[in-house]
């Protein structure tokens, strides 16, 4: 199994590995495995899930228990019973096939869509019937409600045929040369095709009227986006009763994540309800599919959720660990930019692909002290974590200092308690890795002007006052602790002072004014540079607006307006795509947190500079065995 990862996104491809031919024995088939690694590590879900030659469409049946693959040669389909993990039967027909239709929740009704014109019928026993269309056919729908399909390709004309009647309707005529896809809403069947103008068609089959017309092309060009052609339209599909999906041939859209397989690609299915992607490749073999963000496995391979869990715990090294990925910014930050063109660095998306090999020589080579920078840093954390694990009873946490004092005076009060009496000790959360987050980190600050605060502690004002009556003092003990920490050693006690000379008295205060005035020209100093920096930071910046675009107001005011009128399923998935907090409160006091974790590339660049340290100090141990190795020869030879 094959896993890759693009924008945080992991992919799972479970038909990377060999495959056996059929006329082997069992013997043979296991001897491959004993001797072959690649072969020991495949996953094979569907047996014999591939096409002699090429594989054209492949869509799955509403049930989900059976999965339908056409391909050539000779052209033929096949059906894939996902309950016995088996193929189940296998057609051949007279032309290749276009795209096909699975009428019934079952395979007992399909609608095949040939090359040559012809339409064919297959019902549960094999071949029904056969038609011709006036011209070549792309793509086709089914209307339920009124039993019509409704056929689109190299016309301006979208056929009817009613499967009731058994004849050809009036065709319906659209504005567009030529229609490349189209498909009809399950809700409340509006019918939409896709042109090769860029357009989108919207048609009631009601009244044969078009009631909508969306010129997707000259929206989606913008003046940034860099295109050699018209954009046309290629995919389109409807998801519930308000939104739509539009795909063009140029390939504008937001990207989520992709797919790179060895060949191209002819078709792909989503497996309903789950997160399992089908492919129809330019290859006798079908590609399946796992992306986990997109839904779970399905239910007759569920044991897929638990292989990627296992996964994750022990991650491996992923098709993109030894390649880096860099912008043209970065190339002229590195001086590479020469290298573009050459095999060293790979086009992908919006930079490039190198090897990470050549990256770390390259940022060696331009900043030589870079490591060492890092080395320091990371030294200099490890020392702070040290000192934060040591918890102290009179230094209070930066973060919850109330909550904190709070807990040493009730370890006080334990320790009396069990001095006098033998209770069972329980461990402290000052001193507990597991809770020193809580004094580190701000956002854990617990909030007392909070209804829930009030409402959970209502006779804690008097002992907060005292409290806060306490801290202050700790604060003021502290400043002071720092005074003396500044001052120079060798400082006289107000006892020596008292007992010194007049001249030493006065060369003590002359020190002191001296010391005041510095301390003073810093406080100047600190006080000038922070009113420069304000006036950068507030300095007035212009934008310009460009040909053709309005004014809006730099609050978000419009999009929030439009998420709140959104429901909550919306609003939710929006949050959980931004990857955005999302807290739940309640009167009584009970929160819900989601969160999701990104992982950023300073962690990357963090996990690569703590393998080479770890290398380096590899090498300079096998270095210091082999000196002592030969240290104690010589001296066994002398």
């Amino acid at each position: 199994m094959q896993v890759s990862s693009l924008n945080e996104v992991k992919i799972y491809s479970l038909s990377c590995g060999k495959s056996l031919p059929e006329w082997l024995s069992d013997r043979k088939k296991r001897a491959l495995q004993k001797k072959d690694v690649d072969v020991r590590r495949r996953i094979e879900l569907i047996q014999d899930f591939e096409m002699p030659t090429v594989c054209t469409t492949i869509k799955v049946s509403k049930d989900g228990q059976y999965i339908l693959a056409t391909g050539t040669y000779k052209p033929r389909v096949r059906c894939y019973d996902t309950y016995q993990l088996s193929l189940k039967f296998e057609r051949c027909l007279d032309s290749e096939v276009v795209t096909f239709e699975i009428l019934s929740d079952d395979y007992s009704k399909i609608v095949f869509l040939h090359n040559d014109r012809y339409i064919e019928f297959h019902s549960q026993s094999g071949f029904y019937y056969k038609t011709r269309i006036p011209k070549f056919g792309r793509d086709f729908s089914y209307h339920y409600p009124s039993c019509d399909l409704y056929f689109v390709g190299a016309s301006s004309e979208v056929y009817r045929l009613n499967l009731e009647q058994g004849r050809y309707l009036n065709p319906l005529q659209t504005d567009a040369a030529e229609n490349n896809v189209c498909d009809i809403n399950s809700v409340h069947g509006l019918f939409a095709t896709g042109t090769i103008e860029g357009r989108v068609e919207c048609w009631d089959p009601r009244t044969r009227n078009r009631v909508g017309l969306l010129d997707c092309a000259l929206n989606s060009v913008t003046a940034d986006s860099e295109i050699n052609s018209l954009p046309t339209i290629s995919a389109l599909k409807f998801n519930g009763a308000l939104t739509m999906a539009v795909g063009t041939t140029t390939g504008q859209g937001k990207i989520f994540t992709s797919l790179e397989p060895e060949h191209d690609l002819n078709d792909v299915c989503l497996y309903p309800n789950s997160g399992m992607l089908l492919t129809a490749n330019e290859t006798p073999k079908m590609g399946i599919y796992y992306i986990p963000v997109l839904g779970p496995a399905p239910r007759w391979c569920s044991f897929l959720d638990n292989l990627t869990e296992e996964l994750e715990e022990n991650p491996e090294s992923t098709v993109y660990d030894d390649y880096k990925f860099v912008t043209k910014k970065d190339l002229e930050n590195l001086g590479l930019t020469h290298l573009i063109g050459s095999p060293f660095l790979r086009a992908y998306m919006h930079g490039f692909f190198m090897d990470i090999r050549l990256y770390h020589k390259v940022k060696l080579m331009v900043n030589p002290f870079a490591y060492e920078e890092y080395r320091k840093d990371k030294i200099r954390q490890k020392i702070e974590e040290t000192r934060a694990q040591r918890v102290q009873l009179k230094k209070l946490p930066k973060v919850n200092k109330q909550l904190a004092l709070k807990l040493i005076e009730e370890e006080e009060e334990k320790q009396k308690s069990t001095w006098k009496k033998k209770v069972k000790s329980l461990p402290n959360i000052l001193t507990d890795d597991r809770f020193k987050v809580m004094f580190e980190n701000p956002d854990f600050q617990v909030d007392e002007e909070s209804e829930e605060f009030r409402l959970l502690n209502p006779l804690v004002s008097k002992i907060s006052e005292k409290r806060k009556k306490k801290l202050r003092l700790l604060e003021q003990q502290e400043l002071r602790e720092k005074k003396e920490e500044e001052e120079p050693e060798g400082k006289p006690s107000d006892a020596e002072s008292s007992e010194s000379s007049d001249d030493e008295k006065a060369w003590v205060e002359e020190v002191r004014k001296q010391r005041r005035l510095l301390q003073q020209e810093e406080k100047v100093k600190r006080q000038e540079r922070l009113k420069e920096d304000q006036q950068t930071v507030l300095k007035p910046q212009f934008y310009e607006i460009k040909a053709g675009e309005e004014f809006r107001s730099f609050k978000d005011s419009a999009t929030k307006q439009k998420l709140m009128n959104k429901t909550l399923e919306d609003r939710l998935k929006i949050e959980a795509k931004n990857g955005t907090l999302s807290v739940s409160d309640t009167t009584v006091g009970s929160k819900q947190l989601t969160f999701t974790l990104k992982r950023s590339e300073q962690q990357k660049k963090q996990q690569e500079a703590e393998k080479l340290h770890r290398q380096e100090r590899k090498r300079l141990r096998r270095s210091a065995g082999h000196l002592k190795s030969r240290h104690k020869r010589g001296r066994s030879f002398h």
